[in-house]
């Protein structure tokens, strides 16, 4: 299984774990394996097709332009990236 690193904005949703794993072959599938076990989180990370604004998805160190078709290994690491603000 995938492990997906969760940031601490969104750790409220996984009862505090900075990451957890999750089964499937694309983000989606990971997005809706990660749903079922915590409620809210994939609405918090995807928005329709993509990834909701303000955020990245690195997988394996790179960062995902495809979205939720971007292909997940059973070992990969997910890394879920809030925007910084700043100026």
């Amino acid at each position: 299984m995938a492990t997906v690193f969760i940031p601490p904005q969104m750790r409220d949703l996984t009862g505090g774990a900075d990451r957890v794993a999750a089964a499937g072959a694309t983000l989606r599938e990971v997005l809706r394996a990660l749903e079922a076990v915590h409620p809210g989180l994939a609405a918090r990370v995807a928005l329709g097709e993509g990834i909701a604004p303000g955020l990245a998805v690195s997988i394996d160190g790179a960062i995902t332009a495809r979205g939720l078709l971007a292909p997940v290994q059973p070992e990969s690491e997910i890394h879920i990236l809030p925007a910084i603000g700043g100026g």
